[in-house]
């Protein structure tokens, strides 16, 4: 082995458009910059240079919430595939079946149970790395049935939502999943049970549309993309260009679309804070 091969740097896998991968050394989406993936895991995964809040799987989010990385996973009950037929460039059950042998989950949603800060709690998580967080039926089904579990139970409710909208693929019946999700999230509020919504990058269509953004309190991680339609069309629909960090989290707080915006290492902190307050008067 020469002495070149000795100095150069090992291979850098980027991170986008995916995750923080379980590699040595992965590249910031933000600035390009060489990360260490030790060094990263220790900033919960936050770019150390430049401060950009990397995307999570959702295992890794999981354990960044429960108390002492603990959790059981909700069994989430399987729906229908390909209810339509849907064919484009790829037959829809093609792109199920390559995502969920990529992610090694059945779809864009998982849900777990846990303590926060030694409460007892219910997280539904939408993984971007399936579909782009795409709401479907099993998304859908997913608030849902985490929704029913907060109630029977009056636990607190954390969705954590990271998605680019509604699952085209399943046309109406992916829209229907807003009303739904909306209606679930409503029995919560009108019984007195706590629902916390945290916002990631993105969280955009459908789902902030729905109950991304109806959560007793409303969280978003600094600097995360959080809106309806993407920056670029509404500068082509309106003819006008937007202001700086439009539809992002420091420009919703701005104005009064989110309750905080707060740095990943202090989410779990912030979060429990707003439990003990929630639970305390939560309704026996």
């Amino acid at each position: 082995m020469s002495w070149l091969t000795e100095i150069i740097r090992p291979k850098i896998k980027k991170t986008t458009p995916k995750e923080v991968a379980d590699n040595l050394w992965v590249r910031c989406p933000n600035c390009n910059q060489m990360l260490f993936s030790k060094e990263l895991k220790e900033s919960f995964y936050v770019c150390t240079s430049c401060g950009h809040h990397l995307r999570l799987y959702v295992e890794k989010r999981f354990r960044l919430l429960f108390d002492d990385d603990k959790y059981t996973m909700v069994n989430l009950p399987k729906v229908q595939d390909d209810p339509l037929k849907f064919k484009d460039i790829q037959k829809y059950t093609d792109r199920l079946k390559a995502n969920r042998k990529k992610t090694e989950c059945n779809d864009a949603i998982q849900v777990a149970r846990g303590k926060l800060g030694d409460i007892d709690s219910i997280v539904a998580a939408i993984d971007f790395s399936f579909m782009g967080g795409s709401m479907g039926m099993a998304v859908g089904e997913g608030i849902v049935i985490a929704a029913k579990i907060a109630l029977q139970e009056r636990i607190p409710l954390i969705a954590v939502s990271a998605s680019g909208g509604a699952r085209m693929q399943e046309g109406m019946l992916s829209l229907m999943q807003m009303a739904r999700t909306t209606a679930a999230v409503n029995q919560l509020k009108e019984a007195g049970v706590p629902f916390i919504s945290i916002l990631t990058d993105p969280t955009t269509g459908g789902v902030s549309a729905s109950f991304a953004m109806l959560g007793d309190v409303n969280m978003a991680e600094k600097g995360c993309l959080i809106g309806f339609a993407g920056p670029r069309v509404i500068e082509q629909t309106i003819h006008e260009k937007l202001p700086e960090g439009f539809q992002r989290a420091e420009y919703l707080l701005e104005h009064g679309m989110v309750d905080l915006v707060v740095e990943r290492k202090e989410m779990k902190p912030q979060l429990v804070k707003i439990l003990k307050v929630l639970t305390a008067h939560c309704k026996k």
